[in-house]
Order: structure tokens, then C-alpha cells, then sequence
């Protein structure tokens, strides 16, 4: 076997998942478990619902439908706005939606008819990040009776979304929008909002300190269970496994170099000038696998003394100056996986995936 190889340690993800699981539901908060960031595959699913998950969310229908059809009865939220033209299927296999477009909630209300449904929908808000979401009052007053005239959809909450695009952090004043909206638009147009969707991973933040806004009610979670960090808050959540997945690639060369290539710079393979700091010449390992089957920055090599350089298509560039001379060709090299990690390394073809 000569692929790398993405292994996965279920048993971590489950206790992951209970602690999360418990700490949201003591607070009145229900977690849904997205599934993107490892392709929905049954077993990790299977383990976070041995950690006691019961809602599921993902951005590609896809997903959603394998995991569907390979573990009946899943509830699954849809958390990319959908195309006007995957009407039909969201309606068929989402249990709801996060929408933003007019045009697209007509499409799914026409859908549901035909399938004698009333599909519930999210409003998406944006507060700020400039991402999905009707912005501002003006744009949610002409939107929400449009709504109203949709008779194959319900509008069950509001949702919005910080950290993916923007960087913007969740705070108490961006959250408490989604609380001041629910209010005016089961107020102002008579609808019976009751979820409150008030981000993702970066939002627990606010949860852990006490100051979310009462009524937000459902976080869409997947980094803190699957890795126990928060990326967009630069942090790693205590008391969680940080370990449940690890990557192992072949080394297939290793050699001393300078660690400046020589020669007039252009751009690299993938359209970018990156700077090499001056560091002499170091010992560096090539191992057999490259962006086209990991994000290789989501990458921390777990040998002491080893660094990530860079890649290619198809090789990492690691430094083991420092490692004592514990790496040699033939041998495979282990390193820990970021959420970036996982998503390409789960969507290559080239990857075996090894569960545990």
C-alpha cells in the first residue's frame, strides 16, 4: 500500500460528541451535527450518535442522501442555500433548509406541493460577515411577505453565519439580532419563528461565558466535535480530543537542500508567489501525497521536531532537521488533521480511508 491514508478514531468523535452534546442541552441549546467536513460517512455518523446527536446538518445533498439511505430516520438540516434547480431533491430528503432567495423558496414551495409537503425553511440573516442572508430591515421587509405567499414552505427560524467568509467573530450584539428579528417578524407578519440558529463552532464561545442571547437556540457544530477546536477563535476546547483523525503519508525522499529554490521566482503550481525564509540547508523529507489529496496547511506533522514547508500537486515538503534522524525513506509519517484536512482528504479519490 503506497496511498496516504486518513485514519479515523471513532471513538474519540463519540466522546466528543457526548460531552458537547450534554454541555448544549443543559443550556436549552440543540446541537446539529454537520457532516460536510468528512463526506457524511455512516460510521463517524454512527459515532456521534453513540454520543447522543440526534440532528444532522450538511451543505451538499449528496451527502445528505447516502447518509440518508445508509442510516434511516436521520433528521437533516441543509445548511448551503440551495440552487433553484435542486428544489425537488431538498424537498425529498432535507428535513429543512437554510434559504436566503426568493426566487429559491418559491421553487421549494412549488416542489413541496407536488410532493403534498410543507417544507421548513431558515431564513438566513447576514449580520455582518457579508456572506448568505437578507441584509438588513429594509430587505426583510420586502422578503417576508413574499414568504407568507409560499403555501409549500413554513418559516421556522432565523439563521445567520459568521467566521467563513468575513472573519467576523459571533458577538452578543450580532447574535441578539436574530432575537430583535424573530420578535418583529412573528409581530409584524403574524409567522411562529421558534429557532434560532446563531452559528457555528465559534459561537460556543458565547455559550461558554454565559452571554448568548436567550432564544438562540440551535448551533450548527462540526469543527468541536470532530477536532475539539475553534479555528476562527484561534483555540482548542479543553477537555476534548484534538487527535480523532491523523494522515499518514509515504516518505519517498529525503535529502539535505538549501532552503531557498534557486533560480528567477515565478508563481507556483497553484497561481501564487510565496516567500522561502533563509534557513541554510536543512534536512527535508518528501512524502507521497500533495493538494490534490489534503489541505496541506490543516497539517501538523506529530514527530517533535518536524515542519511543514509546503506541497505540490502530489508531495509534501516536510523539515526534519531537528528530528534526530528518526525519519527515513520507506517509512510513513504521521500528522494531526485540521477541519481543511479532513474535507479534501475525505472528497480525494486518492486517500484510503482506514475507521476505527
Amino acid at each position: 500500500m503506497y496511498a496516504p491514508i486518513l485514519e479515523i478514531d471513532t471513538r474519540k468523535i463519540t466522546e466528543n460528541a457526548q460531552k458537547l452534546h450534554r454541555f448544549c442541552a443543559e443550556r436549552g441549546v440543540e446541537l446539529a451535527f454537520v457532516t460536510k467536513g468528512f463526506s457524511a460517512r455512516p460510521e463517524v455518523i454512527r459515532a456521534a450518535i453513540a454520543g447522543g446527536i440526534t440532528s444532522f446538518a450538511d451543505s451538499r445533498m449528496k451527502n445528505i442522501v447516502s447518509a440518508k439511505k445508509a442510516i434511516p430516520g436521520l433528521k437533516y438540516l441543509l445548511i448551503r442555500i440551495p440552487a433553484m434547480t435542486e428544489a425537488e431533491e431538498v424537498v425529498r430528503w432535507a428535513d429543512w433548509s437554510l434559504q436566503s432567495q426568493i426566487e429559491t423558496i418559491q421553487a421549494v414551495s412549488e416542489a413541496a406541493l407536488r410532493q403534498g409537503k410543507v417544507h421548513p425553511i431558515i431564513l438566513m440573516v447576514d449580520v455582518g460577515d457579508l456572506r448568505e442572508g437578507v441584509f438588513g430591515r429594509e430587505q426583510l421587509d420586502e422578503i417576508a411577505p413574499q414568504i407568507k405567499a409560499c403555501p409549500g414552505v413554513e418559516l421556522v427560524g432565523l439563521g445567520t453565519n459568521v467566521g467563513c467568509y468575513g472573519s467576523v467573530l459571533p458577538s452578543v450584539e450580532n447574535t441578539r439580532i436574530l432575537v430583535e428579528l424573530r420578535d418583529y417578524l412573528n409581530q409584524t407578519y403574524g409567522f411562529r419563528i421558534t429557532t434560532l440558529s446563531g452559528g457555528s463552532t465559534c459561537t460556543l464561545k458565547l455559550l461558554e461565558e454565559g452571554i448568548l442571547p436567550d432564544g438562540v437556540n440551535q448551533l450548527r457544530v462540526g469543527e468541536a466535535v470532530l477536532y475539539g477546536e475553534d479555528t476562527t477563535g484561534s483555540r482548542f476546547l479543553a477537555g476534548y480530543h484534538h487527535d480523532a483523525f491523523t494522515f499518514y503519508a509515504q516518505v519517498v525522499e529525503l535529502r539535505r537542500k538549501p532552503s531557498v529554490p534557486i533560480g528567477e521566482h515565478g508563481r507556483d503550481g497553484k497561481g501564487d508567489t510565496p516567500e522561502y525564509p533563509d534557513r541554510g540547508v536543512r534536512l527535508r523529507a518528501i512524502c507521497a501525497a500533495g493538494k490534490q489529496d489534503v489541505a496541506w496547511a490543516a497539517l501538523t506533522p506529530i514527530l517533535p521536531g518536524a515542519e511543514m514547508i509546503g506541497a505540490s500537486s502530489d508531495h509534501l515538503i516536510v523539515d526534519v532537521e531537528d528530528c534526530g534522524g528518526q525519519v527515513a525513506v520507506g517509512e510513513w509519517m504521521a500528522f494531526r488533521c485540521g477541519y481543511m484536512a479532513v474535507l479534501d482528504a475525505t472528497t480525494s479519490a486518492y486517500v484510503d480511508i482506514v475507521i476505527r
